[in-house]
């Protein structure tokens, strides 16, 4: 449930800033290729806070299952939430942006 709901506000964060990029007038590939870059910060910070704080817990033998799926959960979600959400978000409003250009 950890890994998950850091995935989905990893995504929120990259969608909404799109969209606040979008309301200030960027076209909408500069809005993708800027979310990307400038939220790609605190994603990473999220992620080394999750992999630091797994990593604590490797040494319990009841927990190290739990830190082993978050650690590598995390760094898995991280790359392809950074890569995944803009590019389907500009597959699925580019139809919008043609019509209303």
């Amino acid at each position: 449930m950890a890994g998950a709901g850091i995935v989905v506000r990893n995504s929120i964060i990259l969608v909404d800033f799109i969209e606040l990029r979008r309301s200030h007038g960027v076209p909408l590939r500069d809005a993708v290729i800027e979310a990307g870059a400038v939220r790609f910060r605190p994603m990473l910070l999220t992620a080394l806070a999750v992999v630091i704080g797994a990593s604590v817990i490797l040494a319990d033998p009841i927990f190290q299952g739990l830190a082993i799926s978050l650690l590598f959960g995390e760094i898995a979600s991280l790359l392809i939430s950074r890569m995944a959400v803009p590019v389907l978000y500009y597959m699925v409003n580019r139809k919008n942006e043609v019509v209303t250009s």
